[in-house]
């Protein structure tokens, strides 16, 4: 899960077959290591001309690919600690308009792509589920619920995700996936609720319909893939600039600028976009891309488990022994919703 914070005249379009220098030489510090494991092309029947089918990875090449799709829930676990100590404080549909943004901009600056045909439509339908919605949902939630209980909400995203594969992708969750699932809830409960936490139902409400939208963000990226011949980083980019146009006008609104920006507030924005939005997403949607859809989204109980560390080193906080339970139960939830089959499963 993620975490709790103009228009271009000069933008042309290539030919769909290239890509731009700058593109290429941002891409492959991301995934040269990846490709190097993955299998040997093998004969193929022509595939659609708006999609990108990705071969099923071998066991190793899987295992890389889960790697650094997990760095982006690990980066959105540090973005409390980030908006708390680096970000002004009471503005949280700014900060989310701040991370989408820019950061879309700059990636459509470096790979210079543009979507085309229904891919516009697509790609608005994905930045809104996981930025333009999701982002104000998460923080009214966040500001609404404890942070123990809006993190074991957001855990039941592998049980939701399940459940949409069944309809989207036309796949049943194997009954290690479900278990997996009911054990990730349980130690992320452990790991972050308290005995004093209270409840607030708009707060719970918000909290599950975001984690609910990012569940179809990713059974949607799943089934649709992406563009013939459209890297990573141009999908990635489509779906922060959709999202950040909606976000922008409401955070204006609601919120206004604060007087001044200090250079602590530059230095958590910066990170936020930079590496808690337009990297970590990336190499989520390249994780949705090579693994099936169920594993994916057990990667993101890293996010708890992150927050929960950084709070321990950061902050100071200590850890009680049902913590450490937890942490326990959520790394097994993790480790067996990556098992797989010999037949694709949702």
């Amino acid at each position: 899960m993620s975490d709790t914070r103009i228009k271009s005249t000069s933008i042309t379009t290539p030919r769909p077959t290239q890509a731009s220098t700058v593109e290429q030489s941002v891409e492959q510090s991301v995934e040269q290591s990846m490709e190097e494991n993955s299998p040997a092309p093998t004969a193929q029947p022509p595939a659609r001309p708006t999609a990108r089918p990705a071969a099923r990875p071998s066991a190793k090449a899987a295992a890389g690919f889960a790697a650094l799709a997990a760095i982006g829930p690990a980066t959105w676990g540090t973005t409390y600690v980030t908006t708390t100590e680096l970000l002004p404080p009471d503005r949280p549909l700014l900060a989310a308009a701040l991370r989408a943004l820019p950061a879309g901009l700059i990636l459509l600056a470096l790979t210079r792509r543009l979507p085309s045909g229904d891919w516009w439509w697509k790609a608005a339908v994905l930045g809104i589920l996981n930025f333009g919605a999701f982002f104000p949902l998460l923080f009214f939630g966040a500001y609404h619920l404890p942070g123990g209980v809006a993190s074991t909400i957001s855990a039941v995203m592998p049980l939701l995700v399940a459940g949409f594969g069944i309809g989207v992708l036309k796949v049943r969750p194997t009954r290690r996936t479900l278990l997996a699932g009911l054990v990730g809830v349980a130690g992320v409960a452990l790991l972050v609720l308290r005995g004093s936490a209270t409840v607030n139902l708009a707060g719970i409400v918000a909290m599950l319909t975001a984690t609910t939208l990012m569940a179809l963000a990713v059974v949607l990226s799943k089934r649709w893939g992406r563009p013939e011949g459209t890297s990573l980083l141009a999908l990635t980019g489509w779906q922060l600039t959709a999202g950040g146009l909606v976000l922008a006008p409401i955070a204006l609104t609601a919120e206004g600028l604060p007087d001044h920006f200090t250079g602590a507030n530059v230095a958590g924005y910066t990170y936020l976009g930079i590496i808690g939005t337009a990297l970590a997403y990336a190499l989520w949607f390249r994780g949705i891309e090579r693994l099936p859809a169920s594993s994916v989204s057990f990667l993101g109980l890293a996010n708890p488990v992150v927050a929960t560390l950084a709070g321990l080193v950061i902050l100071g906080q200590t850890l009680t022994v049902w913590q450490v339970a937890g942490l326990v139960l959520v790394l097994g939830s993790v480790a067996l919703g990556q098992s797989r089959s010999k037949t694709p499963r949702a």
